[in-house]
């Protein structure tokens, strides 16, 4: 492929080498007491993956409340501080650039990691999911409906992480504002049942979310900020859409127009929605028209189709998961037009090196 779109560079509010970004994906790789990430792992993981336009971490958890998974990093105590200082400089020094995912899974967590106490969220709905914990993988709990004072003190720990982030190195943040997790749980009608201020209209629904955002462009440029969102997700840890899911995407999604954001990250769905009449089926050529931003998508893309999209104009960067995974070189081999290897899922979420730093370089030879 001539003149490929992935390829070009994009200078819009971020100023990026290419549009071929890493997304964020778990991997479980931080299994010490602090719960950091290292050098030897997570740096060189990262450092492999440098000549994407973005590289955007797995989720990061801003606080110990935050956690519902199992060997996920933190972004907020000093250890978690050095270990990423360490992958932003690996990052730095090849040449790319990497925002952290800040992350709260809300009631998508277990008593297990919090002491014994209910895991928070927006109301006390138990997702009927299941948790990966330490002792493996348990059945959800009907969590706690946080108070007002709990959200304000979440909007703090967001804060706090952003300001850790700059710290650590990194060029921006991401909010995680997406597939079922704390933000996601305000958002819809299924798992928010409040009669307060955050709950009842789509104003209200979405009002932690911009409270958060507020919070952390007091702190950080608007321009290091972006937002992930799931619009169409439908049956994934208990949400459910309704005529009032995709009303509240688009109101969320205009209501940012007012921002200097560096990106909204949207998936298209995880599944076949095209027989839900309340759901998009085709998420960037719908909120295209909505946002006058940097449009990221992502789900399912490969080299042909995130060309397409972009040569559409639905997108103006195009996220990759799982090729990623098992790709480090990914830019190089779209440059060359090679095969992509595949990738393992059954070391995803394990822990050390396998499947997570092994993967061939195959362009090495060829840039």
């Amino acid at each position: 492929m001539s003149k490929q779109r992935l390829l070009t560079p994009y200078t819009k509010n971020i100023n990026l080498n290419n549009r071929v970004v890493m997304a964020p994906m778990t991997r479980s790789r931080a299994d010490n007491k602090h719960l950091a990430p290292t050098d030897e792992l997570h740096g060189l993981y990262y450092e492999q993956r440098a000549s994407a336009g973005l590289i955007i971490t797995e989720g990061a958890q801003v606080s110990t409340k935050a956690s519902g998974y199992i060997h996920t990093p933190g972004i907020y105590s000093n250890e978690q501080i050095e270990g990423w200082k360490k992958v932003t400089q690996r990052v730095h020094d090849k040449g790319g650039k990497i925002f952290i995912q800040l992350w709260h899974v809300g009631r998508m967590s277990h008593p297990d990691f919090h002491n014994g106490e209910l895991p928070l969220s927006a109301s006390a709905i138990n997702p009927n999911s299941k948790s990966y914990t330490p002792e493996g993988f348990k059945e959800t709990v009907t969590p706690k409906e946080m108070t007002i004072e709990e959200i304000k003190e979440t909007v703090k720990d967001f804060q706090n992480a952003a300001i850790n982030a700059v710290q650590a190195g990194f060029d921006g943040v991401e909010i995680h504002s997406s597939n079922g997790y704390l933000f996601h749980q305000f958002f819809n009608g299924t798992s928010n049942k409040r009669t307060d201020n955050y709950g009842g209209s789509i104003e209200n629904k979405t009002r932690f979310f911009f409270e958060v955002l507020d919070a952390i462009k007091e702190v950080i440029a608007q321009e290091k900020i972006g937002a992930r969102f799931n619009p169409s997700l439908d049956g994934l840890f208990g949400m459910t859409m309704d005529k009032n899911t995709i009303p509240t995407f688009e109101y969320i999604i205009k209501k940012l127009n007012d921002y200097n954001l560096a990106y909204v990250h949207l998936s298209e769905p995880f599944t076949d929605v095209s027989e839900l009449s309340f759901a998009v089926p085709k998420i960037a050529k719908h909120f295209r028209p909505l946002y006058n931003g940097t449009l990221m998508i992502n789900t399912a893309f490969d080299q042909e189709k995130g060309n397409k999209i972009i040569e559409e104009g639905h997108a103006d960067l195009v996220a990759y998961g799982k090729p990623y995974i098992s790709n480090p070189d990914l830019v190089e081999r779209f440059k060359n037009n090679l095969d992509l290897a595949e990738w393992d899922d059954d070391t995803f979420y394990t822990t050390g090196a396998k499947g997570y730093i092994d993967y061939p370089i195959a362009s090495k030879e060829i840039i």
